[in-house]
């Protein structure tokens, strides 16, 4: 069952198209008196049906996990600056 536009906020349409998926839900779920599930599925189904949005939380969602593993870099770089200042040069 396709959800209709009307059926949701014009607040959890726009954190949607801003790739915010859980503020999408949190908004869904206030509005509607759903539960967690109900307003996940619910979101999950109207992303089903738009496959512009599709490709925009895709992007996001690639682009947060490069976030993600360039300050893993950054903190795995520190720790080993950190060993060789203190461990390394102790020796």
């Amino acid at each position: 069952m396709a959800e209709r536009r009307d059926d949701f906020p014009a607040e959890t349409i726009t954190a949607l198209w801003q790739g915010n998926k859980i503020e999408a839900i949190k908004i869904l779920r206030q509005a509607h008196h759903l539960d967690l599930k109900d307003a996940k599925d619910k979101v999950d189904q109207y992303v089903r049906n738009e496959p512009a949005l599709q490709q925009k939380l895709a992007t996001a969602q690639n682009e947060n996990l490069r976030g993600l593993a360039r300050w893993l870099f950054i903190i795995g770089a520190v720790a080993i600056a950190v060993y060789y200042l203190f461990v390394a040069a102790s020796e």
